[in-house]
């Protein structure tokens, strides 16, 4: 967890939690009781990844959520779906020409993703929107609208297609007890599939439809045209902005945007800097 808030290697948590009555405090020890040295974290953090995956981790959010809704913490009926980019903490061309001569790549389970469009000028002076690519891993979230809590999250390479990972989010969130009623997400989520799963689970939908499913000339569109009337529709849709302004205030928060490959990648990084999100082969 440390590792985690505050982007530092494994060496830099035995320094700091041995330097820190706060760190023994989290963790639980003795203020004369020593870390574990940085070689029994790094073994322990690769069995945990090798054995469960992200398993472990799900089950650590699954237990804050459980835990939030005890202690009175409201959850509404309305769920929010999106998915942000973390960018792989690699130098992609160092990185080919080490593939090329042989080497291994420095986190072969990233992938190169897009995620929108932004306005560049080009270099004769005009201004043109250019999609943007990423070498990159993918944060698939559901974040209730009522409290602002992430509740659920799916981690893949950054080439993953956001549409897919609605059924593992709603699958998630129902198996932890959530009042899910309804399911807002951008037009990345308007899927047939992703419409008909929700009806299925007795579900209202409020993914943003795309412009061709009301403009259609025959008369197919009537179905979508009752669900943009549809007053949970509205009301999903209103909620989305939710999810974007929290991955902004996560962002500016903790620099989250870039991942954490290696023991020690953090070049400069003290135990005192500001946290960072990583997310890294799985995490």
């Amino acid at each position: 967890m440390l590792t985690y808030l505050y982007n530092l290697s494994e060496r830099q948590v035995e320094l700091f939690v041995n330097d820190s009555l706060s760190a023994k405090y989290f963790l639980g020890l003795a203020a004369d009781e020593p870390c574990p040295d940085s070689t029994t974290l790094t073994v322990f953090k690769g069995r945990l990844l090798e054995r469960s995956g992200t398993a472990r981790f799900e089950a650590v959010l699954g237990k804050v959520v459980a835990q939030a809704g005890a202690k009175g913490i409201v959850f509404g009926r309305i769920q929010v779906v999106d998915s942000v980019h973390t960018v792989a903490d690699v130098d992609v061309a160092q990185d080919d020409r080490r593939s090329k001569g042989g080497g291994s790549r420095r986190d072969p389970d990233a992938r190169w993703g897009t995620k929108g469009k932004r306005q560049r000028v080009t270099g004769d002076g005009k201004r043109e929107r250019q999609v943007e690519h990423f070498y990159s891993y993918k944060a698939h979230v559901s974040l209730n609208a009522e409290n602002g809590f992430i509740t659920s999250v799916v981690v893949t390479s950054g080439e993953q297609y956001d549409g897919h990972y609605l059924r593992p989010l709603v699958e998630r969130d129902l198996g932890q007890g959530l009042p899910a009623a309804v399911y807002a997400g951008d037009r990345g989520y308007d899927d047939g599939e992703n419409h008909e799963l929700l009806k299925a689970k007795g579900l209202k939908s409020a993914l943003r439809l795309n412009a061709y499913r009301s403009e259609k000339k025959d008369g197919n569109k009537g179905p979508w045209l009752r669900l943009v009337r549809d007053p949970d529709y509205q009301a999903g849709l209103r909620e989305r902005y939710k999810v974007e302004q929290k991955f902004g205030r996560l962002s500016a928060a903790t620099g989250c945007g870039a991942a954490v490959t290696s023991a020690c990648s953090g070049t400069g990084c003290r135990p005192c800097s500001p946290p960072r999100c990583s997310i890294s082969r799985g995490w």
